[in-house]
């Protein structure tokens, strides 16, 4: 058999909307890998995905009817091991030849690069047909599919993430006879469930898209009918424009087969309601898409996307607004009821509410969050009463009647409220900001009030978390840890507060009872802050060495690290920069092998090159002093280069192990400072590696 277009195609029920272009994409990979390893299709092969609710599908190019026949070669004991010193075939070797299926003598001799003689047998695989592969290839992909959970059905022993009802494998204009689920493959499918023209007989694989579309009105490609929704979306937004993010895309494109855009309409007198009220009611409940003039302001139209396509859209779109009009109205209701309740009243309702077993209530949080604020804004100048007031009222849109309804709303809905109660605008405004950034690649807060309101959620979480030992593993992490860690060192380097990181941890950790957080997890904790940290800056492309030079240690002040990296990857172009790392390495050592601690009093020093070197270092001291405090860390690392030549003299005359005690411990104390000088803006024994 020649090679041909190969399609396999499972017809199932509903599949879950947000799974189906991951379980496509990975169910069609896992097979054309597989037939890469089975020498039944090239790795470079066209592989076209289908995807619909009721379908998975794939058409892969230049698929073998049987595999090429391949000599195998498999390397056996060397000839030292496999022949006795009279010349005979040691077991070792004629064990290695029955597992062959020959004799001794059938087997040669090679040698190896190394000119080492082993043995080795040559035998002729012949070709396997494809029909008598896919069985286990198909199994073998199935299995790997990222199922979260499988359903059985019928009285077999089949398990897929929904009910199969059909089973499809042409190769070419043949039909490759399998069972899978109980099912035979046939070549039969079905297309859209009202406007299809029943089952479909397909003669060649290649014509499977061609007729699911012009006889089944199916658009079998996700991406096609992705791309085709989001072109009449665009055209019939105008002259406004689609609200919503690709996320919806991509799950109304896994619900329907064949897309019309439909646009409706509803009462303007709804705009009254937070927009972001409107248009999470429109997204999540009803699938809409929400429309937004050139200033983002909602619109009282929204579109939607219809699997029919009928002569009489009006039936279709007016039971849509008949809905949303129930869907609006109700939360109008909420709205209108939640207003009627000021945020400092339900402050009280939050200490009836358990925040975790081991850490109280939420009511307990917010004191610990509002003490924690306050310290911060009287570190940063900012007004502590301010800080107190949003601090308290964070939590508050919680117990709210629209919260409940859409949990997504709160922050959004605490700044609504405290608006209407006549709270100042930057209490406002930091109420929903202390929950950014919710996502990586968020806006942070713009106001330093709302930074700070930021962090103080975010350090609470995390050293209360983890002070009880949930400490995030793997791919586990329930709390949230690591996205508040990356908040943390987000707002920290990019809101620039003048807020040093190990006072803010004991700051945090203060707020806590004496006794409920434990310490042998809290020691661990800038360690795993360190390890967000060098991700953080490697994803925003800085190269390894800079991102160790700066990260290890940890830094004190996070506003300063751009600076700090700007001005290493600056010195790192200097002549001096690679003698000055590689002595700062050597340095390291030689202090390492000497022990942290020297019990014999030091000599004084005598030799030119260390009094050089020392004169040198205690003259440069106070000019980076100056300049650190500046944060001018240019001038700091140019000023550092200035040692280059005293401290290469330094190791070119002298021996610092030399023999006596005293002279040694004086030169060591020496490298002491001179290291620690050198650890000022970054290590710079990172920058050689």
């Amino acid at each position: 058999m020649t090679s041909a277009p190969l399609l396999i195609e499972l017809r199932t029920e509903e599949l879950p909307p947000k799974s189906l272009l991951k379980l496509s994409t990975s169910f069609a990979q896992s097979v054309h890998q597989g037939l890469v390893a089975q020498h039944l299709a090239p790795a470079q092969a066209a592989v076209q995905i289908f995807a619909t609710p009721r379908r998975l599908a794939m058409l892969i190019e230049d698929v073998a009817g049987v595999q090429p026949e391949r000599l195998v070669e498999r390397k056996g004991p060397s000839r030292k091991a496999g022949q006795a010193a009279d010349g005979t075939a040691t077991p070792a070797l004629q064990g290695f030849a029955r597992s062959c299926g020959v004799t001794v003598d059938a087997l040669e001799l090679r040698k190896d690069d190394k000119g080492l003689e082993y043995y080795v047998h040559h035998s002729l695989h012949r070709g396997i047909p494809l029909g008598e592969v896919l069985p286990a290839l198909l199994d073998q992909a199935l299995r790997q599919l990222p199922v979260a959970k499988v359903m059985r059905w019928g009285s077999g022993d089949s398990e897929f993430v929904r009910p199969v009802h059909g089973l499809m494998v042409l190769h070419g204009d043949q039909l490759i006879s399998l069972n899978l689920f109980g099912l035979s493959s046939t070549r039969q499918t079905l297309g859209h469930r009202f406007l299809g023209a029943g089952l479909l007989t397909l003669d060649h694989a290649a014509s499977y898209a061609t007729l699911l579309e012009r006889e089944g009105k199916v658009i079998a490609s996700f991406a096609e009918r992705r791309q085709r929704i989001q072109q009449a979306l665009n055209a019939l937004a105008l002259p406004h424009h689609v609200l919503a993010g690709p996320e919806l895309l991509d799950e109304v494109t896994a619900l329907v087969e064949w897309p019309t855009v439909l646009e409706g309409r509803f009462d303007p007198a709804f705009l009254e309601i937070p927009q972001e009220c409107l248009i999470l009611s429109m997204q999540q409940h009803q699938k809409y898409f929400p429309l937004g003039n050139t200033q983002n302001q909602l619109q009282p139209r929204f579109l939607l996307v219809s699997n029919l396509e009928t002569a009489t859209p009006e039936d279709i779109i007016q039971g849509n607004e008949r809905v949303l009009r129930a869907r609006l109205a109700d939360a109008r209701f909420f709205y209108q009821q939640d207003r009627k309740t000021p945020l400092s009243e339900r402050r009280a309702h939050l200490d009836q509410v358990v925040y975790h077993q081991r850490l109280g209530s939420l009511g307990a949080r917010v004191e610990r969050l509002s003490q924690l604020a306050e310290r911060m804004a009287s570190a940063l100048h900012l007004s502590s009463t301010q800080a107190r007031r949003a601090a308290q009222l964070l939590k508050a849109d919680l117990s709210t009647d629209m919260v409940g309804e859409f949990p997504e709303l709160q922050g959004f809905m605490g700044r609504d409220y405290a608006r209407h109660d006549q709270e100042t605008e930057e209490v406002a405004l930091a109420i929903e900001a202390h929950y950014r950034p919710r996502f990586a690649g968020d806006d942070l807060p713009t106001t330093p009030l709302g930074t700070v309101m930021a962090l103080a959620d975010k350090l609470e979480t995390l050293v209360g978390i983890y002070g009880i030992g949930q400490i995030p593993t793997g791919d586990r992490d329930p709390y949230g840890l690591r996205r508040a860690t990356l908040g943390i060192l987000r707002l920290l380097m990019d809101k620039a507060p003048a807020l040093e990181l190990p006072a803010l941890l004991a700051w945090t950790e203060a707020t806590f009872p004496q006794g409920v957080l434990d310490s042998t997890a809290l020691n661990s904790l800038p360690t795993f802050i360190q390890d967000r940290l060098r991700g953080l800056l490697r994803d925003q492309g800085f190269d390894q060495a800079l991102v160790e030079a700066v990260v290890s240690p940890l830094p004190a002040r996070l506003d300063r690290l751009p600076a700090h990296l700007q001005a290493l990857a600056s010195f790192r172009t200097c002549p001096e920069a690679i003698g000055l790392s590689a002595a700062h390495k050597r340095i390291r050592n030689l202090l390492k092998k000497s022990g942290s601690t020297q019990s014999v009093p030091p000599a004084p020093l005598r030799e030119p090159a260390e009094l050089d070197l020392q004169e040198k270092l205690q003259a440069l001291q106070p000019r980076m002093d100056t300049f650190l405090r500046q944060a001018d860390f240019s001038s700091a690392l140019s000023a550092l280069a200035e040692l280059h030549a005293p401290v290469d003299r330094f190791f070119t005359d002298l021996m610092v192990m030399c023999e006596d005690p005293g002279l040694r411990a004086a030169r060591l104390a020496l490298l002491q400072d001179l290291e620690s000088l050198m650890n000022q803006v970054g290590d710079l024994s990172c920058l050689s590696s």
